[in-house]
């Protein structure tokens, strides 16, 4: 592969995850805003979001069909079952023990302890499986980013701390890690559709919330029906369909720890969303969790595109 041709999958790849960690940020304030003029619950919220988004991505898949076949590499029928189960699978528990983390310890925690993880988690997971290296100026721009984050969402208001919500936090980072470097392991060597990976995760991460969604009640009572419609049709449009087709297909292409770097704008695009639309304070901790944050996405992607340029 010539340099140049490499550096443009790189770059492309990084502005599919920059897209899909805005998209998810906006995700945020669209369950707040559900949240404030219904009853529907988290566990329910995430099953249709799977399924609609499901609903929308079938509809892509059928029109592309009737285009003429795109040419993809052959993918053995061992490498799709692991790709489709275990993205499925990993989506599954990721969202799933996240939103039960919350419950048990709050969303500050829950948030820090999952997204904070993460990325130490994947650098860790990459290092071992696929030997991947960060050196010394990636370890600190996932550092930065790790204490940005912490800044960001504690920035000095009061939490409580239950080690049942940390293991539950604990697990959704390592559902997030698995499908990250699942997506990178099967992208290095080709192989896989983006698209229809995404439409069969969100199938498995459906039937498995289901149960869950209907213990804690499927359909919402609310008296601004309308507006809830509108607001689960963003969210399985945006940061659902879209921003997963994009997260996987740059996952794919980029180092695992640089990918969950970059999906920490998921939490700098809510913070900015909650001061510009939803009213709420600028504090310090804002700006300074922010600035840290950004410059670390923008070290790593410095980075990668240089590492794209000399492949």
């Amino acid at each position: 592969m010539s340099g140049a041709p490499a550096s443009g999958r790189v770059g492309r790849s990084l502005l599919y995850l920059t897209v899909a960690g805005v998209a998810w940020g906006t995700a945020g304030a669209a369950a707040s805003l559900i949240y404030e003029v219904s009853d529907f619950g988290p566990l329910s919220l995430s099953f249709w979001r799977c399924a609609s988004g499901l609903l929308l991505l079938l509809g892509a898949l059928a029109l592309r069909s009737r285009r003429a076949p795109a040419v993809r590499p052959v993918e053995s029928k061992r490498r799709r079952t692991i790709r489709i189960l275990g993205t499925g699978t990993g989506l599954t528990v990721f969202q799933s023990a996240y939103f039960a983390a919350v419950q048990q310890t709050g969303l500050a925690v829950a948030t820090v302890v999952t997204l904070g993880a993460g990325p130490v988690l994947i650098a860790v997971g990459a290092r071992v499986t696929m030997g991947e290296r960060l050196g010394g100026g990636g370890l600190l721009a996932v550092l930065g980013a790790v204490g940005g984050l912490l800044v960001l969402v504690t920035g000095g208001d009061g939490a409580t701390v239950r080690p049942s919500g940390i293991v539950l936090a604990l697990l959704s980072a390592a559902g997030y890690a698995a499908i990250t470097l699942l997506a990178r392991w099967l992208g290095r060597d080709g192989g896989g559709d983006s698209l229809g990976t995404t439409a069969w995760a969100f199938a498995i991460g459906a039937v498995g919330l289901l149960p869950l969604a209907l213990a804690e009640g499927l359909v919402p009572h609310t008296e601004s029906l309308v507006r809830v419609v509108w607001l689960l049709a963003y969210v399985a449009a945006v940061p659902t369909a879209l921003a997963y087709v994009l997260y996987f297909a740059g996952a794919a292409v980029v180092r695992a720890a640089t990918v969950s770097v970059m999906m920490l704008l998921e939490p700098v695009s809510a913070a900015v969303i909650a001061v510009l639309v939803l009213g709420e304070r600028l504090t310090a901790a804002t700006v300074w969790g922010t600035t840290l944050l950004l410059g670390s996405v923008a070290a790593l992607a410095l980075s990668e595109l240089r590492r794209g340029r000399r492949a």
